[in-house]
């Protein structure tokens, strides 16, 4: 990969990307994928017309009326997975067993049994599995780990995140469908739960509080983690109400505030400890920014290697254990468990 002047992500072209599902995600994705040079050659749908109206969208060579025949296709080398949670382990594990690498979109799989299960086949395949956690590879988050590393703000003590949205209250939205794996936390919480990850590694200890809609789903959901280091963390998620949507780092020499939407491309500020500001950053990026993952999956596929050090495989097994562990304290369970 190169890397463009105004800072963009360019792919070499060479790799061949299958964009499995249509809905909202999938145009973002294929949007950004083509805006800096990915090559797109098919798209498989459920339907042989859904696919076809995606394919005349973008552009796409080849569109396929099933999943089946998508990972079939000998020119495809990476799977994009951008179906509903519940379905994600499945269709990965389709892909995986045609000799594709994976990328699966967020939240990685409905539980963490299913994430080990995908993670392992794709090591005994020699494939890549990748979980689309887009915002771990934005110019600015990595600006955030470096202004850590370099004791900028001392040591963290804490981390503070929320991921709020008014979404559709409609049950048959796919948000308030528990067939569908709705609620808050698989969809907007697995982003501030995935960010205490990143800063500060897995949590020792979790408390979690919950409010529910009538269908069965999680409205909000609001966590309390402590991780091995002895520092904290909380997060809110919600999908009926919507917040600042900003993060907070807190050190013992300052503070690191990213400001909204701060789990897309956002400003990063540096406080010291009487709130002066030491440092303020933005990082433009074209489109949504979700080629910088796509770009990062190319690049290990160039360099032979099995995983990105950004987002592995066991971290998102570990994500996923989590999530496991907060829905068994507020009393989630998704009906196809």
């Amino acid at each position: 990969m190169s890397e463009r002047t105004d800072g963009r992500p360019m792919s070499e072209g060479t790799t061949r990307w299958g964009i499995l599902a249509t809905g909202g995600i999938a145009g973002v994705f294929t949007r950004d994928l083509l805006a800096h040079g990915h090559q797109v050659a098919a798209v498989g749908s459920r339907s042989p017309a859904g696919a076809q109206r995606f394919a005349e969208s973008f552009g796409i060579p080849r569109a396929y009326g099933s999943y089946e025949e998508l990972v079939a296709d000998p020119d495809v080398d990476v799977v994009y997975v951008a179906t509903p949670h519940n379905f994600h382990a499945a269709n990965a594990e389709l892909a995986l067993e045609h000799g594709k690498h994976v990328l699966v979109e967020k939240a990685f799989t409905l539980t963490a049994a299913e994430a080990s299960r995908i993670t392992e086949l794709g090591r005994r395949h020699g494939l890549v599995v990748m979980e689309a956690m887009w915002t771990r590879f934005l110019p600015h988050m990595a600006h955030v780990r470096q202004l850590i590393s370099d004791g900028r703000i001392g040591d963290v003590r804490s981390v503070h995140a929320d991921h709020t949205q008014l979404l559709p209250a409609d049950e048959k939205h796919r948000i308030n469908d528990p067939w569908l794996a709705g609620g808050a936390l698989l969809d907007l919480g697995v982003y501030p739960i995935s960010f205490t990850f990143d800063l500060l590694g897995p949590p020792v200890d979790v408390h979690a509080r919950a409010t529910f809609k009538n269908s069965g789903v999680d409205a909000s959901v609001a966590t309390i983690f402590q991780h091995d280091n002895g520092a904290m963390s909380t997060t809110f998620s919600s999908s009926e109400t919507r917040g600042t949507n900003t993060a907070t780092v807190l050190g013992t020499d300052g503070r690191i505030e990213i400001a909204a939407t701060w789990y897309g491309p956002a400003r990063v500020t540096v406080l010291d400890p009487d709130g002066g500001t030491v440092d303020e950053s933005d990082r433009p990026v074209t489109g949504r920014g979700m080629q910088y993952q796509a770009a990062e999956l190319e690049r290990l596929l160039r360099a032979g290697e099995s995983s990105s050090a950004l987002m592995t495989p066991e971290e998102s097994v570990n994500v996923m254990a989590t999530m496991d562990r907060i829905r068994r304290l507020i009393g989630l369970r998704y009906p196809d468990e």
